[in-house]
């Protein structure tokens, strides 16, 4: 944990998928996605869904959006205490999530810091997803574990280039305990994450670190909530189980939860049922190209050890348009404002078509209203990631340039 940080709140997310049963084949799901160009795939086209939770109304951040599992980093997430919880695993790369190829000079700053330095033994990498496992039990109920006599079967980052055929597999959560003894370590968490250490002592098992890939890491930007120092640098990862668990929301920060297809989330955000910010749109319309959990998991697993951008939109104000400018795109900068000195907001006097003319390098979001929303690409997405498959209907107005 970074506390030296001044205007910025370190977090980490889970992009959570599981399996639905009794579906079409990965082969089929696959035929079904060659068949299409930048139209969304059907709901019935996926074999599995993503778990959204909604926020408070009363939340002084993003109130009523449905996001990903989630939260910000704790002190004992950090707590030298994981050493003897992760013993077996401390001579493997990173406790064995695997040591990324990513130079460290291009690294984002919330993994490529030295916890050490900060006075932890515990690697960014590590921490944040032990932050990242704790956050998803405190607020949906679903935990992410590993027995301690199971440990042995881990599969782990060796170093070895054949590493990723091991990574293969889809997670199978852990159903060693019953309800009410989840239920009251739960409570325990919500109350202090400390507990969460003692939990995982008590329990005999460790946080399943190796089921997080690395996704991608986003800042918010200035000026969305003006006057409230509420800006989060968040670790994004993804997680593929094999069976949609049971879930329950804690009926705090969180007051819903829905196990939804990526593209079902899409058309309910287009249909204004339900608001979703911009991360989870992007991500979402990437998770739209890979129908099939098998292929998504895949994808992610062995991508995982690339690296990723860091990502702070800077926002352009039109008339009647919002433009979110991306990296890779000709008119982000080459220094970005990461403290918020001015409102993060650049005023345009042209008209937006003119506008978009004198871009050739496209990587933006284009919104005419909170819902009404397209995303504009024609680059190359950095550390071998996939760029969003969305069509004219997602947002409604303007189409989106070809994926």
């Amino acid at each position: 944990m970074n506390t030296a940080l001044k205007h910025w709140r370190e977090a980490a997310t889970v992009i959570l998928t599981a399996g639905i049963r009794h579906t079409q084949t990965a082969d089929c799901l696959r035929a079904g996605l060659d068949k299409l160009t930048t139209a969304l795939p059907q709901t019935s086209t996926f074999d599995y869904k993503v778990l959204l939770l909604k926020r408070s109304g009363k939340s002084g951040f993003m109130p009523n959006a449905y996001v990903f599992p989630g939260g910000l980093v704790d002190s004992s997430d950090f707590s030298s205490e994981w050493q003897e919880i992760f013993k077996s695993f401390i001579k493997a790369p990173n406790y064995g999530i695997g040591v990324v190829k990513q130079p460290p000079e291009t690294r984002p700053p919330i993994f490529a810091t030295d916890r050490i330095k900060l006075g932890s033994p515990i690697p960014g990498d590590v921490a944040f997803r032990i932050c990242a496992v704790r956050e998803t039990f405190e607020e949906s109920g679903v935990l992410l574990v590993v027995p301690k006599p199971e440990e042995s079967h881990t599969n782990v980052h060796t170093g070895n280039t054949n590493d990723g055929d091991s990574q293969s597999a889809l997670t199978r959560l852990c159903e060693r305990w019953d309800r009410d003894v989840l239920t009251k370590w739960r409570s325990l968490v919500i109350s202090d994450p400390a507990n969460f250490i003692k939990m995982c002592k008590e329990l005999q098992c460790l946080p399943n670190i190796w089921a997080l890939h690395e996704w991608g890491n986003w800042l918010t930007p200035t000026g969305v909530y003006p006057g409230k120092n509420r800006r989060y640098d968040t670790a994004f990862y993804i997680c593929c189980l094999q069976e949609t668990p049971h879930t329950l929301q804690d009926e705090k920060e969180i007051v819903h939860f829905k196990w939804s297809t990526p593209s079902e989330v899409l058309n309910r955000y287009k249909s204004k049922e339900i608001w979703i910010a911009p991360p989870q749109l992007y991500d979402l319309g990437r998770m739209c190209r890979f129908p099939a959990l098998k292929d998504l998991h895949r994808f992610a697993s062995q991508r995982s050890l690339e690296g990723c951008e860091q990502w702070l939109p800077i926002h352009l104000k039109f008339d009647n348009f919002q433009i979110s400018v991306l990296p890779g795109d000709d008119l982000y900068p080459e220094e970005v404002d990461l403290y918020g000195k001015c409102d993060g907001v650049l005023r345009i006097e042209k008209s937006l078509e003119d506008f978009q003319k004198e871009s050739s390098n496209l990587h933006r979001i284009i919104f005419q209203d909170p819902y009404t929303v397209s995303v504009h690409m024609n680059i190359s997405p950095k550390y071998n990631h996939m760029a969003p498959l969305f069509s004219e209907t997602v947002g409604g107005h303007y189409k989106s340039s070809k994926l």
